[in-house]
């Protein structure tokens, strides 16, 4: 009988998602070498071969891909044991890795962890700000515990096998447009005018673009940028037309000028967590005070 090491089952797990051994020993904090060197002991323990050369880089084997199907399934029992064992706990204490999106963060996350704090003091937080693509598929990598994501419409966020999905909110976008711009009243209007939007390979991007496209033109993109803060500021002074969420208004109203766009498209916003800890007194606890602070429905008007 082979003597399981489940760490380098582990490692060969993070290896068929993340394809190479550097981004392996980047991301475990190992040296490519301590990497390779474990996985060639995984190949003489179990007596077969695992990886094969492609070019500079390694392939995993039909066999390796066994293997990895069933480490993932030995890694999600023993997430599922502790989640149990941790949920028969009455406290709500330990440390849980959020990741959320920059207009959420701005808008309710201030009350959300005042919320934690005053009712669950033995909870710590760490939050880190991702683009909700990237946050969900390291959701799936276990390197966070909850995010919160956002879906435009027509434009389904990433799945990935064992996460669950849990709505959060739905919030309006619109145009902004500088307050002197009276002559664009529609976004066929905005047709001649610089644009500021994220980049290329964000969702919110392409369905702006998408947006641009089906009122007959092509955007000019002036400014691209992730900062949805700069995308206010640009329009506030004159630069540019954005489109802008409910979110973006919560804490402060812009001062530029707001134009419905055609069918007055809302975005979705949810939570999502590996359901082998959805049950867990933190992930509960979280999602309750995000929903004490966040309307299920955003709608601030003009």
């Amino acid at each position: 009988m082979i003597d399981w090491d489940l760490r380098r089952l582990h490692l060969l797990r993070e290896l068929s998602v993340r394809g190479t051994l550097s981004q392996v020993a980047e991301a475990l904090h190992q040296s490519p070498s301590s990497v390779s060197q474990q996985l060639a002991q995984l190949e003489r323990e179990t007596g077969v071969t695992l990886l094969r050369k492609a070019g500079r880089g390694v392939q995993l084997t039909a066999a390796a891909h066994v293997l990895v199907e069933h480490a993932d399934a030995i890694v999600g029992r023993l997430e599922q044991a502790e989640a149990d064992l941790t949920a028969l706990r009455d406290e709500v204490a330990g440390t849980i890795r959020v990741a959320v999106f920059q207009s959420v963060a701005l808008a309710f996350l201030p009350q959300a962890l005042a919320d934690l704090a005053a009712r669950h003091p033995m909870l710590r937080t760490t939050l880190t700000q991702r683009v909700p693509e990237q946050a969900l598929h390291e959701l799936s990598l276990r390197e966070f515990d909850l995010v919160v994501a956002e879906q435009y419409p027509d434009h389904a966020a990433p799945r990935y096998d064992g996460l669950d999905r849990v709505p959060l909110t739905a919030d309006r976008l619109r145009l902004a447009v500088p307050p002197s711009w009276t002559h664009v009243r529609s976004l066929e209007d905005a047709a001649g005018a610089p644009w500021a939007m994220e980049p290329v390979s964000a969702a919110s991007r392409h369905w702006a673009t998408q947006q641009c496209r089906r009122a007959g033109f092509e955007p000019e993109v002036r400014y691209e940028t992730d900062d949805v803060e700069a995308h206010v500021a640009l329009a506030e002074s004159g630069n540019a037309v954005a489109l802008l969420s409910d979110l973006m208004r919560v804490r402060h109203r812009p001062s530029v000028r707001l134009v419905d766009l055609p069918g007055s498209p809302r975005r979705e916003v949810f939570t999502s967590a590996r359901t082998a800890l959805a049950g867990t007194p933190a992930i509960r606890a979280w999602r309750a005070a995000l929903a004490r602070v966040v309307p299920a429905r955003l709608d601030l008007g003009d």
